[in-house]
């Protein structure tokens, strides 16, 4: 027979009893509880630096850890900043680096760094030092171990800090985190190296942001890594939820600071998040998205000051209707616009391989492509482009002879998202209605073949009329 997943080739005997607990779905054989098995979840939860700058936050992320016992393994970023003005622990950490290398005096600096972590360590009444740890980091400072070590031992510390205060096992993330010679993610040896040495502990801190190269040296992510940490683990863990805690409730479907309390997304998909966290919504780093989204396992964005907000949930689909049409609104400024004009363009074969080759060799990526029958408009970062306009228009010249090549600077792109979109008919009549009754000129429009978003191009001095525009006619006309 088959209980809840658990194929059991014998009949039970007849006291089997099953039910829901906390720890899942337990089944037991008889009434002196002689056996039992389970389905037990795992839970990943990182936390952000916001989350862990103080004993206090310490202690508010230790309650929602116990506060579920499917929370098994946890991410800990670096101490942020406390209040406004105060400086992140990494960029102190980076401070004290660099007086080292140049000579300054560099004590200070490194005790202000160890102050901070012994606020937080009598604030929680640990019986830790870490006296040890930093003299270690003062001597490979001074060996000149590079910035990418400097920047790790924020998490570090960190780690080992929040491993003493829940009582479980710290796992260094050099140990199991990989990278290559050059310095690039090995996703293949993270996995099963990370993996295995998980696979026998039920509970473990596992620092984000850094890992190792094969000669021990640390690597570190980008800024923001640690989201990434968190999803490797997730993802060697086999993981059923992976929890992400910073200092907002999920995602917003607008930029808070262009529209008043804008209406919280409570579930949106991979594919969505991934085109607002592009065009600037960065509650999550993009790059943390991938494991997870390959696995399946959805990601819960929490709040840590306000534990009892669901927050948004990211799953790789659903068949939950969303309450709007879109599921948000994002959008960056500093763009430009290079425009080819040339009669009989259309005809041309290896036309636009040409013109992209052009901003290729100059090391630029474009952002999007709209074309007509004798025009082809390429968007680029503008302060990117700049130092090499001449250079790209006297290579485009050279490539396909245009009649005309025209710029148009200081544009914005606006990313209307929604996987809603689809199955409504006028969406983009509707935005482009708002925006003109706005007095908003467009100035690009490229809608992708999934219609889960519609990209306009419009002026800088538009950018937050536009935005406004369209959360009205989608949302305030709804509410």
């Amino acid at each position: 027979m088959l209980i809840y997943g658990y194929a059991l080739s014998v009949m039970p005997p007849p006291a089997l009893q099953v039910r829901q607990s906390s720890k899942g779905i337990e089944i037991r054989a008889n009434q002196k509880n002689d056996w039992e098995i389970g389905f037990v979840m795992k839970k990943v939860v990182k936390f952000g630096g916001s989350s862990l700058a103080s004993s206090e936050q310490f202690r508010k992320v230790g309650d929602i850890i116990h506060a579920d016992e499917d929370r098994r393994y946890v991410v800990p970023s670096a101490p942020g900043k406390r209040f406004g003005g105060d400086v992140k622990v990494t960029d102190m950490l980076y401070d004290c680096y660099h007086q080292v290398q140049g000579g300054a005096r560099y004590d200070k600096t490194l005790k202000n760094i160890q102050a901070r972590y012994q606020e937080i360590i009598d604030g929680l009444e640990l019986d830790l030092s870490l006296e040890n740890e930093f003299q270690i980091i003062e001597k490979r400072f001074t060996e000149e171990a590079g910035e990418d070590y400097a920047a790790s031992r924020g998490e570090y510390l960190n780690g080992i800090v929040m491993a003493n205060y829940l009582g479980i096992p710290f796992v260094d993330a050099a140990e199991v985190i990989c990278f290559d010679e050059e310095g690039s993610f090995d996703p293949i040896a993270t996995d099963k190296k990370l993996g295995a040495r998980l696979r026998d502990e039920e509970r473990a801190v596992i620092p984000g942001f850094y890992g190792a190269r094969p000669d021990g040296s640390i690597q570190t992510f980008s800024r923001g890594g640690s989201d990434i940490t968190g999803s490797l683990v997730a993802k060697a863990v086999h993981a059923d939820l992976y929890e992400n805690w910073t200092d907002v409730s999920g995602f917003l479907m607008a930029d808070p600071h262009v529209i008043k309390d804008p209406v919280p997304i409570s579930t949106i998909t991979y594919r969505e998040m991934r085109e607002l966290s592009y065009m600037g919504a960065s509650v999550l780093h993009e790059d943390a998205v991938f494991p997870l989204r390959r696995e399946g396992i959805p990601i819960n964005v929490r709040n840590t000051n306000i534990p009892d907000d669901p927050g948004t949930m990211i799953v790789e689909g659903t068949c939950n209707k969303p309450k709007y049409t879109i599921t948000g609104i994002g959008g960056k400024k500093g763009f430009v616009s290079v425009t080819i004009e040339k009669a009989m363009m259309n005809a041309e074969v290896g036309f636009g391989r040409r013109v992209l080759q052009v901003f290729e060799d100059a090391g630029l990526t474009f952002e999007h492509i709209p074309s007509g029958i004798d025009t082809f408009s390429v968007f680029v970062n503008q302060h990117e482009f700049e130092p090499k306009e001449q250079q790209i228009i006297a290579g485009l010249h050279r490539a396909v002879r245009p009649d005309l090549i025209e710029l148009e600077s200081d544009l914005a792109l606006i990313a209307v998202v929604g996987r809603g979109m689809k199955r409504m008919r006028g969406t983009a009549g509707r935005i482009f209605s708002a925006l003109a009754h706005s007095h908003v000129n467009v100035k690009m429009i490229d809608q992708g073949s999934s219609e889960l978003n519609i990209i306009i191009g419009v002026e800088k001095r538009d950018f937050e009329t536009a935005i406004k525009a369209i959360y009205r006619i989608f949302v305030d006309a709804q509410i």
